[in-house]
Parts: C-alpha cells; structure tokens; sequence
C-alpha cells in the first residue's frame, strides 16, 4: 500500500491519562480527537522497560529475552531487523524526529568510535533528521542559544524550575527557562513540520519522538500552573508503604536508598519520604507536560487536514512505557504495577474510517506495533518477530486464538555497578530480573535468583495490595500461571532461524 506514516511516541504517557482514572482530570482534546477518528486499544502494554529496552521491543517486534537490549546503554545486536529496515524494502526512507535509544552494537566498531560512548544512539535504517536526546538535546539547545537565552553551564540545570516568591514547592511548580514556544517538545513539532512541508508531494515515515513528560519534570508557562496540585488527584495507595515495604524484598529494595534524582532538579532521591502535598505538585506538572504535548500533536493533526493529507497518512500514537506517578509511592518505571507498562495505542487507518471511534479491550502488546504498521505497508514481518499485526482489530475482527494475557519483563541489573537491588537481594548480574504474566483477572510477578513470586488478584478490592502467592487456596492459581509463563516464554523464544529448513529446494520457512 502507498500512502504516509505518521508514527508518535511519547515517553513514559502512561494509559490512564488517556482513557482512565485520570483521563477526567486533564485536559487532553488532541488525543481524544484521534481516539473519535481511529480505533483504540485500550489494554495496551508495553513488554520491557525503561526507554532504551522499550523502544527496542517496540521497533524490532521482539520481547527483551530475544533482543536481549536490556537496560539503558546495553548494546542492540545489528543484525535485527526493525521496522525502518523493513520500511525501506518497500521503498520507504524513515525520518526520525527525535531519538530511538538505541545502543550502539560494538561488532565491527572501533572502541573510540563516538557512537559506542553514548547510550542514546541510532536504530539502524533511520535518517535522523532531527537529533533531540534527553541527555544531549544539541540542535535544541543551539535553537536556544541563537534566540538568546544564557543557559546554564551544568546542562541538567537548563530543566531546573524557576523560583515563585511565596509559592509552595516552587522548586517543582515554578515555569522552566524557556518559553512555552521554545520548549523541547515545540522545537520538535517545529522542525517536523518544516521537513515534512517540502515532502508532500510522495509519500513518506515520519517517526516522531516526544521527550515529555519525561523528568525531569519542569513545565514551561502556563503548562506549570495549567493544574493546581491541590486539585490533582492523589496517587493510589498512599499511605501503605509501611505494608508495602513488607510484603516482598522487591520493595524494600526499591526504597532501600535514593534513586530518581532527576525526579526534578534538586530532588534528593528519598521516595520513602515524600510527602502528599509534594507528590501532587510533581503529578500537577506531569499533567502540565502531558497537555503541552497534546497541544503539538494537534498541530500535526491540523497540519495533515490542512495540507489535504490526512486521507493518505495511517497515524500510529504510543508511549514506550508508563509512569508509576507515586501510585504505591513508587515512581518512574521500576515497577510491576500496571501503571509502568500500561500505555495508549490509538490507530487512524485512513482506509478504514468505519472503525472510528472503536475500542478494543483484547490484550495487546508493544510488540504488535511494527509488524502492524508493517502489515499496512504490505510488508509481511520477518520471522523472528514475536508481535503480531492488529489490522485484523482495524477490520472489527479477534484474530483466532489471541493473547488472553500480557508479558513484561524488567531488568533490575547493571554489569559495572550493582544496582540497589543487586545489593539488597545479593544477586550476580544474570539473576537479577524480573518477569510479568497478567490474565483480566490474575498477576504472576516472578522473580528470579530464588525470590518469592507475588500472586495477585485484581478482582477484589486493593487487589494489587494483597500478595496470594503464599495463600492456599491459590497454590492451584500459582502454579497454572507459572506453568503458563514457562510455556509462553517457550513458544517466543528466538524463532529468527528455527522456523526455517534446507531442503533440496533452497531455503524454506514456516509456523
């Protein structure tokens, strides 16, 4: 099929901002635009975290135990294919707005070579026309530079807020530097629309990235003050962490010292200590990056309906992963909590129109994405990708024996420096991870290097509060999942090569 790609991630926009609990609290209308003129998908998760693992899982439709890129600077192996290797077997140059955080592969690579010092590298098969890294955001702060701003020597210091006499928690609350019209997330959309504005004569894949509402969270005015704290709903769960902490090592691991420090610039890691009224400051400026990018996606919307393009253009909208937000008093993504994997998928098909405004409550995963888009573009996926394409979810059809369950994985190592978990648990590197199997009803939470699981049924109230996994009468419950996981982890194992044989004819391939 010919036609335009607009694909748009968005980092750590959890799912319930978009269609939710909090989805009432913000003021989101681009987003409920699209979701009234494509189809959503509203239990959409993402397989791994944090960002580098994420995207790698998105683009190249494999779960973390095949790419095996798990955790922020862990090199992805180059011979993978990905969606932009595949997007130009059929003719397509995919544009990269922003990042893929993409770890170099070292293979063939000198060890001075540039590309192997920077953890937030390229996915191979993408132009990167924009280069926008939340550790090294260059061509925006050249942009800032030239409109005369002085920034700070200390980069981190260019997201510290700015200082409001006599208001509460300024250091969070207070605008940013920059002008809402120089933003990060402004400069983007800007230069997107200027590239895209000299290509409308073909057909093209534009992969747009959006740092916000990545921390650290500062907002530029009026997005800072756009949600009073005290009218932000209060995280879920507060006031149990003492229970919490109790109920598994993985918890008390996880407060054991600071971590997040650039939660907001100036914040001193102590989770454990934060109090309500500085957790709602934090979320009212989440909430604020979350409309800021809102406000941008509409000018892309409105651009491809002015530009008379928005009938050839699939428009794919996503998050590589969540946010816990202080829910359970946790924060940022190193959570077996939904809201660090659950994450919004909106697709507008503009050959299916008749599919407006549909929502589907399968299960999906992260891994789905590129093989779809993929399938849009008539390409079949190649063999090892483990995600299948939800066009058929497009055409109001469940495919035949579809996913009753979602899985996630998270690394909690680091291979030079071990980790607060590696400490706590006394964990080599291998073991130190985790892995998710969630059904509608039941959530196994395994653990590797001979921790307990965590068993929990989300039927009954404060369900992800109450560990069953020791309880009896679930012992049935346990071992079915367990069983289950082993046999999903089985069937998805790296099938890249296994379903193809020599025979007399050549190489063939099945399954």
């Amino acid at each position: 099929m010919s036609g335009k790609i607009l694909f748009v991630v968005i980092d750590q926009l959890r799912a319930d901002c978009v269609h939710g609990a909090l989805a009432t609290a913000l003021d989101l209308p681009n987003f409920r635009r699209l979701k009234a003129e494509g189809v959503t998908f509203s239990q959409h998760y993402s397989v791994t975290a944090p960002c580098g693992p994420a995207r790698a899982s998105l683009l190249t439709g494999l779960y973390a135990m095949n790419h095996r890129s798990v955790r922020n600077g862990t090199p992805l192996a180059g011979h993978l294919p990905n969606i932009a290797t595949e997007a130009r077997k059929a003719g397509y140059e995919p544009l990269l707005f922003g990042y893929t955080d993409t770890s170099t592969d070292p293979a063939g690579r000198d060890p001075n070579d540039p590309d192997l010092k920077n953890y937030e590298g390229l996915l191979p098969g993408f132009s990167e026309l924009v280069q926008l890294r939340l550790d090294s955001s260059y061509s925006w702060l050249a942009e800032l530079k030239a409109k005369g701003y002085d920034l700070p020597k200390d980069y981190w210091d260019t997201y510290r807020a700015g200082i409001l006499k006599g208001a509460p928690h300024a250091a969070i609350t207070g605008p940013a530097l920059y002008r809402a019209e120089d933003s990060d997330t402004a400069f983007l959309t800007d230069q997107t629309l200027r590239a895209l504005s000299v290509r409308e004569d073909q057909d093209w894949f534009a992969h747009v990235t959006y740092i916000r509402p990545h921390p650290p969270f500062v907002a530029p005015a009026p997005y800072n003050a756009m949600y009073p704290p005290e009218a932000v709903p209060a995280p879920a769960g507060a006031g149990r962490l003492g229970a919490l902490r109790q109920s598994h090592p993985f918890y008390e691991a996880f407060f054991a010292t600071p971590a997040l420090k650039r939660l907001y610039i100036g914040f001193d890691g102590h989770l454990d200590r934060m109090e309500p009224d500085e957790a709602r400051a934090i979320r009212s400026v989440y909430f604020g990056l979350a409309s800021e990018v809102d406000a941008h996606v509409g000018r892309l919307l409105d651009y491809l309906d002015e530009s008379g393009q928005a009938d050839d253009t699939l428009v794919v909208l996503t998050s590589d992963h969540g946010e816990m937000l202080g829910d359970h008093h946790m924060w940022g993504k190193e959570s077996i909590f939904d809201p660090a994997f659950h994450v919004p998928l909106i697709i507008r098909d503009p050959s299916r129109r008749e599919a407006a405004g549909k929502v589907v409550e399968n299960f999906t995963e992260s891994i789905d994405v590129a093989p779809t888009v993929l399938d849009w573009l008539g390409r079949k996926p190649p063999l090892g990708f483990n995600g299948k394409s939800l066009t058929p979810f497009l055409e109001g059809q469940i495919p035949d024996g579809w996913r009753d369950h979602v899985f996630f994985e998270l690394d909690l190592s680091d291979p030079l420096e071990p980790t607060r978990y590696q400490r706590h648990f006394g964990l080599p590197v291998s073991a130190c991870n985790v892995a998710v199997l969630r059904e509608e009803r039941f959530k196994l939470v395994h653990f590797n290097g001979g921790l307990p699981p965590l068993l929990y049924d989300r039927h009954v109230e404060n369900g992800e509060g109450q560990d069953l996994a020791n309880d009896p009468a679930h012992a049935p419950e346990l071992l079915r999942l367990s069983r289950k996981m082993l046999d999903h982890r089985m069937a998805h194992a790296d099938h890249a090569r296994s379903l193809m044989k020599l025979t007399p004819d050549g190489v063939t391939s099945g399954g």
